[in-house]
């Protein structure tokens, strides 16, 4: 028996290993429990970041050139994604991408599971990104929750934009005096279910709170502004992870402060989901679309017997959320089951997912901005 040939040639998804990256909060059991590991435990590496070209931003760790870069699950082989991209961008993402957005994917994608809040935090938009980080991206994220945990009896919740009445002013002495009960009461508090999604604009204060599970997919950048000098679990934050090497006073200007009620918010930021085709056997669900944002695109396959998938020449990801599939490209096959995910370039013009057990294969599909 012969082993199977990968090519990475851009005729087939490329599968990729799980990536984890260091955070300043605790969590992760859950990702480890979907990985099916023996002994899941929370730890400082409550993420997975899938088809990430971008290195995370962590103070005290930059001698981890790597981290959080996805690698192409190729046993004895260390290559990651962002390398193969760089030595043939136009075969891999598309023309038309790589005529507006160069070598990048312009986007990242992450597992989240939280035991515990996150800091309280903001993001900049692309002017501010440009001008403080020489960065083309900001960091305008989305979240889709799969599911979550009780923590210390409280189900999972999320805290998101000012509420009405909050000024800059009280903003920056809640700060300086680090009242985090009072920052928190200054945003409105979500509870989520599995299924809902969430808009988070740069410059929109917001934490994710303890016992989510989710996937966030956002501009892809790691500049994060932070308000809180200790993180729940008493890890100490250092000045830079929070100001990120702006100072202290220059910070304030990442947020947006105008203020919604909380049905405008959810009016605002709440995204409902929206069947694009098929029936309820075989489907395609929209979850954030380019009329929501020019910056990315989500939807949700489930197939229980097959289905075919077109990708009209843009790059694409594929996280697979329950099941075991077969992913059939002009009579060759990929195998995928619950916790895998692949890079599909822009050259695969369509493929084919195949259910091969009783249960409904769940997968996200991931895109990156709009190049329209």
């Amino acid at each position: 028996m012969t082993d199977k040939v990968v090519r990475i040639d851009g005729s087939l998804p490329i599968k990729l290993a799980p990536t984890r990256s260091w955070r300043t909060y605790v969590g992760g059991k859950l990702i480890d429990e979907l990985h099916g590991e023996e002994h899941p435990k929370d730890s400082q590496f409550p993420e997975e970041w899938l088809m990430s070209i971008v290195s995370a931003r962590i103070s005290g760790r930059e001698h981890i050139t790597d981290e959080g870069l996805s690698k192409v699950a190729l046993p004895d082989v260390d290559l990651s994604l962002k390398s193969l991209l760089e030595k043939n961008p136009n075969l891999f993402l598309g023309e038309e991408h790589f005529m507006k957005f160069g070598k990048q994917t312009g986007v990242l994608v992450k597992l989240i599971d939280s035991a515990e809040r996150l800091t309280i935090q903001t993001h900049p938009d692309r002017e501010r990104a440009q001008k403080f980080f020489q960065s083309s991206f900001g960091k305008t994220e989305c979240w889709h929750f799969l599911g979550g945990r009780e923590i210390e009896g409280e189900a999972p919740h999320v805290y998101l934009g000012f509420r009405p009445g909050v000024t800059r002013k009280q903003w920056e002495k809640h700060f300086y005096n680090q009242d985090i009960s009072s920052m928190l009461e200054c945003m409105h508090k979500f509870y989520v279910q599995p299924g809902d999604t969430f808009l988070v604009e740069a410059g929109t204060p917001h934490a994710i709170g303890s016992g989510c599970l989710l996937v966030e997919i956002q501009e892809p950048t790691d500049y994060t502004i932070r308000l809180e000098k200790t993180s729940q679990s008493g890890l100490i934050i250092d000045d830079f992870m929070m100001h990120q090497g702006l100072g202290f006073e220059k910070m304030f200007e990442f947020f947006n402060y105008k203020t919604y009620t909380r049905e405008e918010t959810l009016e605002k930021w709440f995204i409902s989901p929206s069947l694009l085709r098929g029936s309820e056997g075989n489907k395609e669900i929209e979850l954030v679309g380019y009329q929501n944002t020019p910056y990315f695109k989500m939807t949700k396959v489930e197939v229980t017997n097959e289905l075919e998938v077109k990708s009209e020449g843009v790059f694409s990801g594929l996280f697979i959320l329950s099941g075991n599939a077969s992913i059939l490209v002009n009579g060759e096959c990929e195998e995928g089951k619950i916790g895998d995910h692949f890079f599909i370039p822009a050259t695969v013009s369509s493929y084919i997912i195949q259910n091969n057990g009783e249960e409904v294969v769940k997968a996200l599909r991931l895109f990156g901005p709009t190049a329209k």
